[in-house]
């Protein structure tokens, strides 16, 4: 057999020439000290500050992530099973930040922080994958907020309202109906989902017992809203730096869809438009204020108010920025986020609440008092705000929900004062039963969103006295057949307010009469 003497020239040229980049140079470290998902490691001299790394365990490789860079040592956070990660060990570091995937896949999903799949229902084989932790989006890249966001929630939706690419804080005690008002909000993104107004939601739970979470999954599942939402669950039995990336992961996952507008004409594979706008919920962040805490002081940084560290601020500053309109110019796509904070008996002055209500644009205040007493949703209309105001509102819901919170306001007062027994003139009467006719009407039932053009006529004929002379007992029957017959024999009207979004005097007039047709037939208890 002749030996080709050029043939193993070339050879031996292509193995020199991909030596150095097959070559494989990395710092490595061993941990001095580990516990509690914090690590101590000498040996990473060149680490940066977020950098990735790579624990080489017995049973396999565990990620963690740079925290403190000290003197000699480097401190950093275990994302993962720390159980495994022993003192001796050694790791690795890898140039890179962390990432979670993101896209399509996710959809209909309930993924951990990292992004891996916890449901059961196989792996997820999503393309791509984006930073978890990056600076937000700079004022040129945006624009003001001027898009409603329906809740479903008259409240909400008429004094209250959000728009697309807005903050707004879910604030209250304990079991005051928090997570309800944000489920709602998921649940009514239904009506537009496969249009070019869809909504992508990520409910990222922080610090939920897993019953809890399974139980948000199971209620939208059957509303059918998983179709196009991403839950991101933190248990409580998992470990503080897991609890303390969730929302960050989360937003980054629902950040993909938001800068989707840039991709003109691009469909999901069932082929509906691709959603350009997200919602993100982080339920809640006083529980990741807390896994935060637990990090620092365990990595020795120095604890300032109610031993939280100074940079809890900035802790949820970075995370609530990201929320945004986009400009035209970026495909104006929004991520709007309903940050919830618990309270401890209706303390908002507290550190973690003072610090987030000045991040956002506004606060929903769900009040225990109100809630006990029936009024659910259970908002505070004096001391809830939306910093958006009536930008956030179609024009016909904005003519005339304007005297809703007078008069609601004027009603507290005046309640207050007839419960001493007083002797009221007719208008102050008249006053009380207006008031306590639009309580009744603000009232709706969990996970049952209304839609807006609903909501506006039922709006209408509260703020126009048509329920005045109505029994407060009587007022819910009042309102569901009034929208029944708007879905029966008035649906011209109804598809016209729908159409046009607002009420001109001619459209006024046809409401009106309806009402007052629908009225005039009506028999209470029927």
């Amino acid at each position: 057999m002749k030996i080709r003497t050029d043939e193993i020239a070339s050879v031996i040229k292509s193995e020199i020439a991909s030596f150095g980049a097959e070559l494989e140079v990395s710092e490595v470290g061993r941990v001095v000290e580990v516990g509690d998902g914090i690590a101590r490691i000498y040996g990473l001299s060149k680490a940066m500050a977020g950098e990735l790394l790579e624990f080489q365990t017995s049973d396999g490789a565990v990620m963690g992530q740079v925290f403190n860079l000290e003197l000699d040592t480097v401190g950093a956070v275990i994302y993962g099973d720390y159980l495994l990660v022993k003192e001796g060990d050694t790791v690795k570091a890898t140039g890179r930040l962390l990432e979670v995937p993101v896209g399509e896949a996710m959809l209909g999903r309930v993924v951990n922080p990292l992004g891996q799949p916890i449901d059961d229902a196989g792996p997820i084989n999503a393309s791509e994958s984006r930073k978890v932790d990056i600076i937000a989006p700079g004022i040129a890249e945006r624009q003001p907020v001027h898009e409603p966001l329906q809740t479903g929630i008259k409240a909400i939706d008429a004094m209250i309202p959000i728009g697309r690419g807005q903050r707004e804080l879910i604030i209250g005690d304990r079991k005051t109906g928090k997570t309800a008002v944000a489920i709602d909000t998921i649940i009514n993104q239904k009506q537009y989902w496969g249009t070019k107004d869809a909504v992508v939601c990520v409910y990222v739970a922080v610090g939920q017992k897993e019953s809890t979470v399974a139980g948000v999954v199971e209620t939208l599942r059957k509303a059918g809203a998983m179709d196009y939402t991403i839950v991101v669950s933190a248990g409580s039995s998992d470990p503080a730096p897991v609890q303390y990336i969730a929302p960050y992961s989360g937003t980054a996952m629902a950040e993909f869809f938001m800068w989707q507008g840039k991709n003109a004409g691009a469909t999901l594979a069932d082929g509906k438009p691709m959603p350009k706008h997200a919602l993100c919920v982080y339920d809640d962040l006083s529980k990741q204020a807390v896994a935060y805490r637990q990090l620092s002081l365990l990595l020795r940084r120095p604890p300032g108010r109610e031993a939280f560290p100074g940079d809890v601020f900035y802790l949820h500053s970075r995370l609530l920025e990201r929320a945004t309109k986009l400009s035209d110019e970026n495909g104006a796509g929004s991520l709007t986020a309903l940050p919830v904070i618990e309270t401890q008996e209706g303390d908002v002055s507290a550190y973690i609440p003072t610090n987030v209500i000045s991040i956002t644009d506004g606060q929903i205040y769900l009040e225990p008092e109100l809630f006990f007493s029936g009024v659910r949703p259970a908002i505070n209309v004096g001391i809830s705000v939306s910093r958006v105001g009536g930008n956030a509102q179609i024009k016909a819901m904005k003519k005339i929900a304007g005297s809703l919170r007078l008069d609601l306001a004027a009603f507290r007062e005046l309640e207050a004062f007839a419960q001493l027994g007083t002797e009221l003139d007719k208008a102050t009467q008249r006053q009380l039963d207006r008031g306590a006719a639009m309580v009744e009407l603000l009232k709706q039932p969990q996970y049952v969103p209304q839609h807006v053009v609903d909501q506006v006529i039922s709006i209408y004929a509260g703020t126009k006295g048509f329920l005045d002379d109505v029994e407060a007992a009587d007022v819910k029957q009042f309102e569901k057949g009034l929208l029944d017959s708007f879905r029966a024999g008035n649906k011209p009207i109804w598809e016209e307010l729908n159409t046009k979004r607002a009420l001109d005097a001619d459209l006024e007039k046809k409401l009106t009469s309806a009402i007052t047709a629908y009225k005039a037939g009506f028999k209470p208890g029927a």
